[in-house]
C-alpha cells in the first residue's frame, strides 16, 4: 500500500489540477524515458508539451463548436480549377489569419454557388485554429436573433455577446430585403465592429444593388462606407457548382 501511495496522490492532484493528458500518460512515458536513458528534464518536457498540444486540441474544437458552422468547410477541398476568377493567392495568404489582428474585412462578391460560403467557413475555421473566437450566421439569421433579443429585451446582452466575437461570418446577404427595424438593427452590429472585429460577408449582390435590401440610402451608404474600409473584396463570378453538377448528372442519365 505504502508503494502506492505516491501514485494514487499523483493522480489524485494531476486530477485537481485539470492535467488528464500527463495523467493518462506518465507511467507509461516513464518505462519510455528509462529504457532510453533519458533524463528526467526530458521525462517532463515531453509529458508537458503533449498535455499543451492536447489542451489547444480541445480548445479548438470548442471555439469550432461555438461558431456553429453549418457544415464544416476547409481550404484543401475547395476547387480552385473549378473556380479560376477567385484570386487563390490572396485567399491563402488571408488563411495565415493577418487581418484579423488589423481588424480587416473580407467580403466575397459573386454569382449563387460559385463557393463563396465554402471559402468563407474555411477562413472560419482557420481562424479557430488560430485562437480566434468565430460566430457564423446568415444575415436573416442574425437578423432573426437581434429583432427578437430586442422584444425579448435582451438586445444588449446579444449585442455584448458578438462584441466578444474576434471574426463575425455573415452569410448570403442580398436574397431576402429587409424591414427598416432590421436594416438598423444589421447597421449596428456593423458598426459596432467597426476597427474593433473582423467580419466576412458573402453576397450575390453588386453595391449599388445594396439599397434593394437595406431600402435606406443613407443607412447603405453608412454600412459600405463601414464594411468597405479596409477590406478585401474577392470576387466569384464562375458557374454554379450545383448548376455543373446537375447538367452532368442530367447528361449521364441520357
Amino acid at each position: 500500500m505504502a508503494r502506492k501511495r505516491p501514485t494514487l496522490l499523483l493522480d489524485h492532484y494531476l486530477k485537481q489540477l485539470r492535467l488528464p493528458t500527463i495523467q493518462r500518460e506518465y507511467k507509461t512515458m516513464a518505462q519510455i524515458c528509462a529504457k532510453e536513458n533519458k533524463d528526467h528534464i526530458s521525462y517532463l518536457l515531453h509529458l508537458v508539451e503533449r498535455e499543451s498540444i492536447e489542451r489547444e486540441q480541445r480548445a479548438c474544437e470548442r471555439r469550432i463548436k461555438a461558431a456553429k458552422f453549418p457544415i464544416l468547410k476547409t481550404l484543401d477541398t475547395f476547387d480552385f480549377t473549378a473556380q479560376p476568377g477567385i484570386n487563390k493567392n490572396l485567399i491563402t495568404q488571408l488563411m495565415a489569419g493577418d487581418y484579423l489582428d488589423r481588424h480587416e474585412n473580407i467580403l466575397f462578391m459573386g454569382n449563387p454557388g460559385t463557393g463563396k460560403t465554402h471559402l468563407a467557413t474555411a477562413l472560419g475555421h482557420a481562424a479557430c485554429a488560430q485562437g480566434k473566437r468565430v460566430r457564423f450566421l446568415t444575415v436573416t439569421g442574425l437578423i432573426t436573433q437581434l429583432l427578437e433579443a430586442r422584444e425579448d429585451r435582451k438586445l444588449d446582452k446579444l449585442l455584448v455577446r458578438l462584441d466578444k466575437l474576434q471574426l463575425l461570418i455573415l452569410d448570403e446577404f442580398g436574397y431576402v430585403p429587409f424591414s427598416k427595424a432590421g436594416a438598423e438593427l444589421l447597421f449596428e452590429v456593423i458598426s459596432r465592429a467597426y476597427e474593433r472585429q473582423s467580419i466576412i460577408m458573402t453576397t450575390n449582390l453588386p453595391f449599388e444593388q445594396w439599397t434593394e435590401i437595406l431600402l435606406n440610402e443613407r443607412l447603405t451608404g453608412a454600412l459600405l462606407d463601414r464594411i468597405t474600409h479596409r477590406v478585401h473584396i474577392i470576387e466569384a463570378n464562375g458557374e454554379s457548382y450545383r448548376l455543373k453538377d446537375a447538367k452532368q448528372r442530367a447528361k449521364r442519365k441520357k
